[in-house]
């Protein structure tokens, strides 16, 4: 109550100043101090006029902020707002919420000084204003407001500092009044960037949600996958060992030895989806001694892994798919047998494993339905997206060659021991 009583005792005295003067001014040169007595009036009703027109201002202010203070009810708004973004992002946020205030015109905006200017055309609030309609009157209204915006970069945050005002001198404020417009424009611009903020977080939210779901289910497509995998394997392995409990227990025996080996390495391992290069080296040439009991002499293994790249993270049961592959499609089958080459080598931030054989080529393929090459395919195109490759040619003068490109970086939802 005292500050709306202040505010307009002292725009009042202001006003009942500015009309005295005026009045002693006319009397003394106009009618040389015969001052006809109806003359009174008019400085009383303009007076009166003033009075209104500062109640009006008061009433609005209430409307707007549901609260009279000193600051609200000035022309003049300041508001120190911290923006959750980086200064260019937060740049663009204000830029957009102002170009969209009601009445923005000759917008101008500094990217590199982070700096917004605009104008603002005056809404008149009342229609039935007739002191706005009155070109006599023209001095008591302010036709148009004022934005400046600044922002100050800070870390993460961009701090905006956003100034509201007539575009009328400071000293004019001893006389007019904005009727709230630019408390209204303050208030507006400040509900603008809450709600881009609040629509942003929102879309952010619902992206990393999506993310989620789609890691979670490029996991159960690799586990889905995996699981294809290692029962194949599994079940030739057992297919095989119980034939040569028959033929050879001593084999047999070994054979079963290598699977244990073979289990231990990938047991407690089923769940993930990442291994190392050294962990599926173990593996396949526990594989390999299995299928050597198997082939005799008829198979010659080669392996060319540098001991620096085995603790290379490489994605689990493809080097086993390319192994069983070779030997499946392209040794077992050939009269003589062949030779097995296990290669690794590292290039440009990549790690490429080769697994490479003498036996039938590709043109030779005897049965099977290509599943586990599919696999191969499939696995790497959702662990690792496009950074990841592989190849099969054919190699010579015979034989196959399969060759898995990955990236040293762990791939796309993978854990590693």
């Amino acid at each position: 109550m005292f500050t709306t009583l202040w505010f307009i005792i002292r725009a009042s005295f202001g006003w009942g100043t500015l009309i005295l003067f005026g009045t002693i001014l006319i009397a003394n040169g106009i009618f040389r101090n015969h001052l006809p007595g109806e003359f009174i009036f008019l400085p009383l009703g303009l007076m009166g006029l003033v009075i209104g027109i500062i109640f009006s201002h008061v009433l609005r202010v209430r409307l707007i902020a549901s609260k009279v203070t000193a600051s609200t009810l000035s022309n003049r708004q300041r508001r120190q707002i911290e923006i959750p973004l980086e200064a260019s992002e937060a740049f663009e946020l204000v830029n957009a919420a102002i170009r969209d205030l009601p009445g923005a015109e000759d917008t101008e905006s500094a990217r590199d000084s982070l700096q917004i200017r605009a104008k603002v055309k005056r809404i008149e609030p009342y229609q039935a204003n007739f002191v706005a309609e009155l070109k006599v009157l023209d001095f008591l209204t302010i036709k148009r407001n004022q934005i400046l915006a600044t922002i100050t970069p800070g870390d993460g945050i961009g701090s905006l500092t956003l100034i509201c005002e007539p575009e009328r001198p400071a000293w004019t404020d001893l006389f007019l009044v904005d009727n709230g417009t630019n408390l209204e424009n303050a208030e507006a611009i400040t509900r603008a960037i809450t709600r881009r903020i609040a629509e942003r977080r929102r879309k952010e939210k619902a992206s990393a949600a999506q993310s989620v779901t789609e890691k979670e289910l490029t996991v159960a497509k690799l586990n889905l996958l995996h699981a294809q995998v290692e029962p194949h394997f599994l079940y030739n392995t057992l297919a095989s060992a119980q034939l040569l409990t028959r033929a050879d227990p001593a084999a047999a025996d070994q054979m079963l030895g290598n699977l244990i080996t073979y289990l231990r390495h990938s047991l407690p391992r089923t769940e993930d989806t990442a291994s190392t290069i050294g962990e599926e080296l173990e593996r396949s040439i526990a594989y390999l001694d299995i299928m050597k009991i198997r082939m005799g002499a008829r198979l010659n293994i080669q392996i060319q892994v540098p001991a620096e790249l085995k603790a290379l993270p490489f994605p689990i049961m493809m080097l086993q798919t390319l192994v069983e592959n070779a030997i499946k499609h392209g040794l077992e089958p050939k009269t003589g047998g062949g030779t097995i080459w296990i290669i690794a080598r590292q290039h440009e931030g990549n790690v490429a494993v080769t697994v490479a054989d003498d036996g039938n080529g590709l043109g030779t393929e005897i049965g099977g339905t290509g599943i586990g090459l599919k696999n191969v395919r499939e696995r790497l195109r959702l662990a690792y997206g496009n950074a990841a490759g592989f190849v099969l040619v054919g190699n010579f003068p015979s034989g196959v060659a399969a060759t898995i490109t990955v990236p040293v970086t762990k791939a796309k939802g993978e854990q590693h021991a």
